[in-house]
């Protein structure tokens, strides 16, 4: 099951090196935080970034959640599963689904979508956010990317995408200012 560990905002990379370091083998299967690609522009240039797809969160996958909490004790970071009283809470399927899908362990970075934006509507065609339209809630154009919401153990969280948008005109590849 995957769970998610609640951790302070710009240091996920260190907390999860941390918990790789202390949590066993046994324990835990996998320990990352999602990441998304969009692209920025650098001195004229189209250029590929990662980001953070929630920021101060990570995704532990256990079989033993409860083992893993009392691990996650031993770190001196803060660290801790996102619970409901004492039922610490896995991640619902269809936001797996959503990280999984496009995704591999070692790996997890979800590649930017592609979309045409005809009038006031957006089409997209190729990517993980196909079919996903319905979550999107807002589109920041200049920073190439879709802000969806995504239920996290009971919390809605709002989450970035990448999103490329093209013209339906042909007038460009890439609209992005």
């Amino acid at each position: 099951m995957w769970y998610v560990i609640q951790v302070i905002t710009g240091k996920e990379q260190k907390t999860v090196e941390s918990i790789l370091d202390v949590v066993p083998h046994e324990v835990l299967q996998e320990c990352f935080f999602p990441q998304y690609t969009t692209e920025i522009k650098i001195k004229g240039q189209w250029v590929a970034i990662d980001k953070p797809m929630f920021p101060g969160y990570l995704i532990a996958v256990t079989d033993d959640p409860y083992g893993l909490d009392r691990e996650l004790h031993k770190l001196n970071l803060f660290a801790r599963i996102v619970s409901q009283g004492r039922v610490l809470l896995p991640l619902d399927q269809s936001d797996i689904k959503i990280i999984d899908s496009c995704t591999e362990p070692g790996h997890r970075v979800i590649p930017m979508s592609r979309g045409f934006k005809v009038g006031d509507s957006v089409s997209i065609d190729r990517g993980p956010l196909v079919g996903q339209q319905a979550r999107i809630k807002r589109i920041n154009r200049r920073k190439s990317t879709a802000l969806i919401e995504l239920n996290l153990c009971g919390r809605i969280v709002s989450a970035r995408m990448g999103l490329a948008l093209i013209s339906a005109d042909g007038g460009g590849s890439h609209i992005g200012t």
